[in-house]
Formats: structure tokens, sequence, C-alpha cells
């Protein structure tokens, strides 16, 4: 495999500029992906990192995950960030409130994934607000199977996407996705007329990558594997390695430098 390209100096210096407005991913960006959803663990001085980042940046930053926000709480407290969760389902803005987007009904999907885990005990069902994900990390030999059985259940749902991430299928509403949930957040405040930065692992980030680069912001591409992001980082610790850096740094170069960009 061909060495992945390190552009942890040019985040450091999006990170570091004033007018900059952060999105993160979590798993696999933030943290380092683990056997299973609940085994990830967030390495000492993150969150108080992303606290000097956010209070930094007049509170523009926010995480957009896949995780339920209730469970981005809950690793990251005491700390209480804006965040989008259930890829942009659920979304809480910097003022506190909470939106929450109409979904198509899953319960087919749900009924299908629960019945395949049961012949298969590696396998595992994750069920949100108006999505499922089945993981099978703990049984990589089971994905072909995987992929077919949830194509099909998600072909029988009017208004249901399939999600291919790293080691899991996610069923999701079409409507729906991280682009649409950093568009929201660039059109209130703190976010507005910021430039976006926002950096993600995984297939279900492209969408953000490309909505930010279409208003003149960067989308930064963490791991191995194709991208629309322009830039790259080898791995989640020199994304953590960038945030810990910026959150104790000097206030980098002038807004002159880096435009605000209007959305």
């Amino acid at each position: 495999m061909a060495d992945i390209p390190d552009d942890s100096a040019a985040l450091l210096q999006l990170l570091s500029t004033p007018g900059s407005a952060v999105f993160l991913d979590f798993d696999g960006t933030l943290v380092d992906l683990a056997p299973t959803p609940d085994g990830v663990r967030l390495e000492a001085g993150v969150v108080e990192a992303l606290a000097l980042l956010a209070e930094r940046h007049g509170g523009a930053l926010a995480l957009i995950s896949g995780r339920p926000t209730a469970q981005i709480d809950a690793m990251l407290a005491p700390l209480i960030l804006p965040v989008a969760g259930v890829h942009g389902v659920e979304r809480r803005g910097a003022d506190g409130a909470l939106h929450v987007a109409a979904t198509p009904d899953v319960s087919p999907v749900l009924a299908r994934a629960l019945a395949l885990a049961a012949v298969h005990p590696g396998l595992l069902v994750e069920q949100k607000r108006g999505a499922v994900a089945l993981h099978y990390r703990l049984a990589p030999e089971l994905g072909q199977l995987c992929v077919q059985e949830m194509t099909a259940a998600v072909q029988a749902c009017p208004g249901v996407l399939l999600l291919h991430g790293k080691m899991v299928l996610e069923a999701k509403p079409a409507a729906t996705d991280k682009g649409g949930a950093i568009a929201a957040f660039m059109a209130e405040a703190p976010f507005a007329g910021r430039r976006p930065v926002f950096a993600g692992d995984d297939t279900t980030d492209e969408a953000g990558f490309a909505f930010v680069q279409q208003v003149g912001g960067q989308g930064v591409k963490v791991g191995s594997g194709h991208s629309a992001a322009t830039l790259r980082l080898a791995s989640p610790g020199a994304l953590r390695a960038a945030l810990l850096a910026a959150s104790v740094s000097p206030e980098g170069v002038d807004d002159d430098e880096f435009p605000r960009t209007s959305v």
C-alpha cells in the first residue's frame, strides 16, 4: 500500500485560523475504531482540546456522526457541543435546540438484520432513530452475506438508503446526510459566514466533504481509501495531534488570508 499523504500542517493552520468552522466525525476520526461501537475510547486530553478549540472559534465546532446524539454526549461528558447524530437525522444547534428529521419505517430492515444476527452470533445489530446498522467486524467472512441481506431489505423500504461503511452496513433515511447536516449548521450562528473544515474517515463522510468544498471549505480524509477530500491524514492519531496542537498554540494567521464564505 502506498504511503498516505500527511497534510497535518495544513490542517493545523486551518484549525488555528480565526474564521474557521470546525466539523468532526467521531468513529475512525476522533477515536480509533474498535471491534464494537461501545469499545471505543477517547484519549486523554481530547475533550479538553475540543473545549478550548470551540472557545477559540466562538463555539463554531460541531460533531457530525453516525452515532445518536446521546451517545456523543456521553462520550464527551461533561462537554456539550453542537452535534449532528445518525447522519443528520438528529441535530442539536449551538443554541441547544434539537431538530429531528422525519424518518421512513425501517422496521422491516431491523427484523431482517436481527434474524441474520440470531443465526450468526458474530454480527451486531444497532438500532437508531430511523436507522439500522449491521456490524460484521467480528465476522468479516460474513460481509457478502450481510450485503445481500441488507440490500434486499432496503429495496423493500421506500426512502431508505444503504450506506457501506468500514465493516458496517447502515440503512438510513435517504433524505438526510452529513452534508445536509453541515449545511444546516452553516445557516446558523455561530457557524454562519465562516469557512467550514470537515474531517472524516469513511464513505459516510463523503457528502460532508462535497458540501464543505463546494462552499469554499476544506475536506480532510482520515486514513486510506478513495475520497473527494483534498487533504489527507494517515490516522485518527494524526487528527488528534493536530487538535491538541491547535488548542494550545497561539492563534494563527489573520482572517484576511482565509476569507469567510457565504453559504
